[in-house]
């Protein structure tokens, strides 16, 4: 990150006015200052009234009026920012009210910021913190080319102070919500990460961090792999020098004898296709085939850091997709580890292939209360979703309907797609018990087809977040290639469903 932004909270009842500080008034559309902000806006010898309406402010969502140097008062600045109305006010809403906040913060050269709040709950607080750092994101460590001093030089650092009513309240609520900003910031670096840098073997010391915050971090090398028969994803990384590898994170917060919930990550550090090689255009990008895996790595750092009261193992499987003497063929059979034959016919569906074994490998070991998994899987999800919404197929209409709520809550959205036998004949193999894809149509339906078969009886969801997994739209809380897609998703829906 090139900005760093330190949040601390004040009691309203303490404050006193600073002439370095610049003061943020939130005001609802339709409504008036608050107490405090009427009362800081008072001395500034201006009618509000007046000036919201010849400025044409209304109070919607990211209008904002700028007052500089305002007599009668020492603050350096004081901005009005529009929240929308009150029907408005959803979590989701303060997030991008806090990127809102952060853009604009950064058009200046101010890094004493002042908040005022007072209709605001604590959760709600939070989630405008988050906004301020998921909107300040960068990922640049790769820049050689520093800033130019002089007057467009922003500061490196900036310093919010929260002014609120309750200081031990909002500041619970303000770690909870940072520890799902880290979460999705580790996805983000690890999204971004270029591949000659991150590798299975990089990736898994990466996990092996988590060990640090009370996480119990096995990592598995491609000789436990052959001991396991894990024919399925072995064969997708035997063209590659690099080795694969499966990492296996335990939190156990719950109950000694509470069966654990199993979520698990595809991570194809990159994939070029293998054999059946991608074309060119856009192959850079496939050094993001891993986003499963490192917003796997990214909850689990936010569970951990908010010690979840909840039995909850992440795995990842890691591994490169190259084309080599060595590489696995169209045409070839492999036997994966649930003693299932599948037939290759295009080595470019191969996180299948991973996630087959990784799956299979969850329910036999953990007999999980009901596994998720994440995946950048299919170009097919993209063309019926875009980048708005990912993919969401599941066994069980619960767990389903858990997760699209989640998604709502979070704003990382799913869209439920079918699933049913019909499909499955696409994947029937006439050398072995199935293929590896299902040819052009229906794409991502018959990949999670094939996921299923891999689940016995567990109640199981599967994510495609191929669209929404990197290369998405920039928005007021993601400037950044990567998102970080299903870290916050994935948190909403363990809290609240598995840690009330």
């Amino acid at each position: 990150m090139s900005h760093q932004l330190k949040i601390r909270t004040k009691e309203i009842s303490s404050f006193s006015e600073n002439s370095s500080e610049t003061y943020i008034l939130l005001v609802q559309k339709g409504a008036e200052l608050n107490k405090t902000g009427q009362g800081i806006w008072n001395r500034t010898d201006y009618n509000f009234t007046k000036l919201a309406k010849s400025e044409n402010f209304t109070g919607e969502k990211g209008q904002l009026i700028n007052l500089l140097a305002p007599s009668k008062l020492k603050a350096h600045r004081i901005l009005v920012f529009g929240i929308g109305s009150k029907a408005d006010k959803q979590e989701i809403d303060y997030k991008n009210i806090g990127g809102i906040i952060a853009k604009t913060i950064s058009q200046f050269q101010d890094n004493s910021i002042s908040i005022i709040f007072e209709d605001e709950s604590e959760k709600q607080i939070a989630q405008l913190g988050a906004g301020l750092h998921l909107r300040l994101y960068s990922f640049d460590k790769y820049k050689t080319k520093k800033p130019e001093n002089g007057s467009n030089k922003k500061p490196n650092k900036i310093n919010y102070t929260f002014l609120v009513n309750s200081k031990t309240a909002v500041n619970k609520a303000l770690k909870d919500e940072m520890a799902v900003v880290e979460g999705t910031l580790i996805a983000r670096d690890l999204v971004n990460e270029p591949s000659n840098m991150l590798g299975p073997v990089e990736f898994s010391k990466v996990c092996l961090k988590l060990s640090d915050l009370g996480m119990d971090v096995k990592v598995l090398d491609e000789k436990d792999l052959k001991k396991l028969g894990m024919g399925a994803f072995l064969a997708v990384g035997q063209g590659s020098s690099r080795p694969s590898k499966m990492v296996v994170m335990s939190w156990l917060g719950g109950k000694k004898n509470d069966a654990p919930i199993v979520i698990i990550g595809k991570g194809v550090v990159f994939d070029s296709g293998g054999i059946s090689i991608k074309p060119a255009s856009s192959m850079q990008d496939m050094k993001g085939d891993m986003g499963g895996a490192a917003a796997v790595v990214g909850l689990m750092n936010t569970i951990a850091l908010r010690k979840s009261k909840a039995n909850i193992i992440g795995i990842v499987g890691l591994c490169e997709n190259m084309p080599d003497g060595d590489a696995y063929r169209p045409g070839d059979i492999i036997k994966s580890m649930s003693g299932q034959t599948i037939e290759v016919i295009n080595t470019d569906a191969e996180g299948r292939l991973v996630l087959a074994d990784v799956l299979w490998y969850a329910q036999d070991k953990f007999k999980p209360k009901f596994m998720v998994n994440l995946a950048t899987l299919t170009g097919a999800i993209m063309v019926g979703l875009g980048t708005e919404y990912a993919g969401l197929f599941s066994n069980d209409d619960a767990l389903a309907n858990d997760l699209l709520e989640a998604g709502q809550i979070s704003g990382e959205k799913l869209w439920r797609m079918p699933l049913d036998k019909a499909y499955d004949k696409m994947i029937d193999s006439q050398f072995a018990d199935m293929k590896n894809t299902g040819g052009r149509y229906g794409g991502a339906i018959t990949a999670a087809q094939f996921l299923q078969r891999f689940v016995n009886d567990v109640p199981w969801a599967h994510l495609d977040i191929a669209g929404t997994g990197f290369g998405v739209k920039k928005s007021n809380i993601n400037q950044s290639w990567a998102p970080g897609f299903g870290v916050a998703l994935l948190d909403s829906f363990l809290r609240k469903n598995f840690e009330k």
